[in-house]
């Protein structure tokens, strides 16, 4: 920095002898920057000053300074999305664990009744048959789970999901108070691979039972804090296209976890080559991964957040000036009364200062220099603005000429504002919406599995068969990508809903027979695609419902009642006939018309509290 930014002496400014004037910065210096170094004038007394201070949202900050969307939130999305394919291998590895094997007829069992025309083994004498690839290939082979005790394999499936609820919850809870979005990631993988590796060992089916519904329990905390810790940073106008695209990595996660299954086709070596990445994900990726900045802000780490958006500006190629700060919607929001506004001081005292323009007061910044902005007893000097600007942050400068970055500022931590699910329903304004949203996750998700579950029957090989199930949801992610900043959430959701439940209706007029049974087929094939792209979609706009308080806490209750839908989505399959397309239909089309009542989030600011939500609505 040139020196004429520090020509000024403390004796002259306490003598108030004229200052000699400023020539222009050298040319390897930032306007700004050399700005920010300048005396403020001669009735400022030994205190150096920023520019007018200017406070902004999130959203705000990353539209004009940081960036929306350039290369620390491609490289953040990329590393934490990952994590969505090791969820994949926790909540399907139960579709190949717990499959029945293939069986024959034993030699000389032909007057057992044991024929190559027998379709089941209920009616079999023991020991007229036996299971092709041993007793061991899975978990009804091995514990007999067929006939009588078939329900068992269902009821492992409700305890995943019941446990998949119950963790939701929780995890939200624990996502949005102190432990935060990262800390919970971490926790949920480490549990995942600890839980995964004990159920390869259960020696009896109850607790398989257990450690599945433990698995579950801890599954739920990877979707919820990789979905934020990956769209939080993002601008508003990239949000719909970034959310969106974190889909890609759980069908393609099923996909990997088709050939791990094909390598390691005993069930417990299975469970094991699954849950193993877990750890290497906390060990080699983790470490790369940064704490969510809004998080950082809702909790009062005022430091923590704006060293990250600065990190974040360099890194895009962009300059966050050093009078830049973010603030919480609520105080951008907030009126201060009678032109004035209590300073915050560090023994959290107030002093107040008339504000000739009722601006907001920055909050202060500090330097380990020479001059002080505080007193000895630690109450902070203020004094009248004439020229009504937005008062400036309280910097101590050195005078050396080093350009100020928020990296080398010290701001006041504020009070952390947390927020909990009863705070949501108190409010009029996220009341109507956390009520409409858990109802449309659960009538997605009772579509979305049921119509997945009955895929499976069409009797190609196991491997293959997933593998070309989760693929066909990739069109229906990058459609609703595409479309999703064209037409708004509101009614693409509204749209795929009812194209989803249009052709599930279809599908129930259809018989089993002849041709109709392909176009019965392609109906749920359809079905699937439409809902597969609502499915992810929702995530998305119930996020964009709730302001970041409680934005985790709302996700985690909407998953509960997604997993509910889950747990249903199997006895509805079991009806056969008409009835479960007709289910799903009306379930689909029923829902859609949810959306009507909500209001549409596209290109509107994500909200830090519960407060600026309700002040924008007003």
């Amino acid at each position: 920095m040139a020196t004429t930014t520090s020509s000024v002496s403390n004796n002259q400014a306490h003598d108030n002898k004229p200052l000699p004037p400023l020539p222009s910065p050298p040319e390897n210096v930032r306007i700004d920057d050399a700005a920010a170094s300048l005396p403020s004038g001669s009735g400022d007394k030994g205190n150096g000053h920023s520019p007018p201070q200017e406070k902004l949202c999130m959203d705000d900050m990353l539209e004009k300074y940081c960036g929306e969307f350039g290369r620390w939130q491609i490289r953040q999305f990329i590393l934490v999305s990952l994590a969505w394919i090791l969820e994949a291998f926790h909540s399907m590895v139960m579709i190949f664990a717990d499959h029945e094997p293939n069986w024959r007829c034993l030699s000389g069992s032909s007057g057992s009744g044991c024929s190559a025309t027998t379709t089941s083994v209920c009616h079999l004498k023991p020991g007229s048959w036996e299971w092709v690839e041993g007793r061991n290939r899975s978990t009804v082979s091995e514990w007999g789970l067929i006939c009588g005790d078939k329900f068992k394999v269902g009821l492992v499936q409700a305890l995943f999901f019941l446990g998949c609820a119950i963790g939701a919850g929780i995890f939200g809870h624990l996502s949005d108070s102190f432990l935060g979005r990262k800390g919970s990631l971490i926790v949920a993988c480490i549990l995942n691979t600890i839980f995964g590796c004990l159920t390869a060992l259960s020696p009896k089916y109850w607790v398989y039972a257990l450690f599945r519904t433990l698995t579950g329990f801890t599954v739920s905390g990877v979707g919820i804090n990789v979905f934020a810790l990956a769209n939080e940073p993002v601008g508003p106008s990239k949000r719909g296209v970034a959310g969106m695209s974190t889909f890609y990595f759980f069908p393609s996660g099923v996909a990997i976890l088709s050939a791990i299954a094909y390598f390691f086709q005993k069930w417990r070596h299975l469970y094991i080559a699954s849950s193993i990445p877990s750890i290497l994900f906390v060990i080699f990726v983790i470490p790369f991964i940064s704490e969510s900045p809004r998080w950082y802000l809702v909790r009062g780490k005022i430091n923590e957040t704006m060293k990250l958006m600065s990190t974040i500006a360099a890194t895009n190629g962009k300059h966050l000036p050093s009078n830049v700060i973010v603030a919480l919607d609520q105080e951008l929001e907030s009126i201060p009364n009678d032109g004035k506004e209590g300073s915050f001081t560090p023994n959290n005292s107030n002093e107040i200062s008339p504000k000739p323009n009722g601006d907001k007061e920055a909050s202060p910044i500090q330097n380990d220099g020479k001059e002080e902005s505080f007193t000895p007893n630690n109450r902070k000097e203020t004094s009248p603005k004439p020229n009504g600007d937005k008062e400036a942050s309280c910097i101590q400068n050195k005078g050396s000429g080093t350009e100020e970055t928020h990296k080398n500022k010290t701001y006041e931590n504020k009070d952390a504002i947390s927020g909990s699910i009863l705070d949501v329903i108190r409010s009029p304004a996220t009341r109507i919406r956390l009520f409409l949203a858990v109802d449309l996750s659960f009538l997605v998700s009772l579509v979305y599995y049921g119509l997945s579950l009955n895929v499976v029957n069409m009797g190609v090989n196991l491997y293959m068969n997933v593998a070309l199930n989760s693929l066909s949801e990739l069109p229906a992610f990058m459609i609703t990508a595409l479309l999703s900043n064209r037409f708004g959430r509101k009614r693409l959701i509204l749209g795929t809903m009812w194209f989803s439940g249009l052709f599930c209706l279809i599908g129930s007029f259809m018989k089993k027979v002849g041709v109709w049974k392909v176009v019965r087929m392609v109906c749920g094939i359809l079905g699937i695609f439409g809902m597969a792209g609502t499915y992810n979609l929702l995530l998305i706009y119930t996020a964009e419902l709730f302001p970041t308080v409680v934005r985790s806490v709302s996700l985690g209750c909407a998953n509960q009642t997604s997993q509910m839908g889950a747990i249903l989505a199997p006895f509805v399959v079991v009806l056969g006939g008409w009835l479960p397309f007709g289910v799903f239909a009306a379930c689909a089309i029923f829902g859609g018309m949810f959306t009507i009542f909500l209001p549409e989030t596209m290109n509107k600011p994500l909200y830090d509290t519960i407060a600026g939500l309700e002040a924008s609505i007003v």
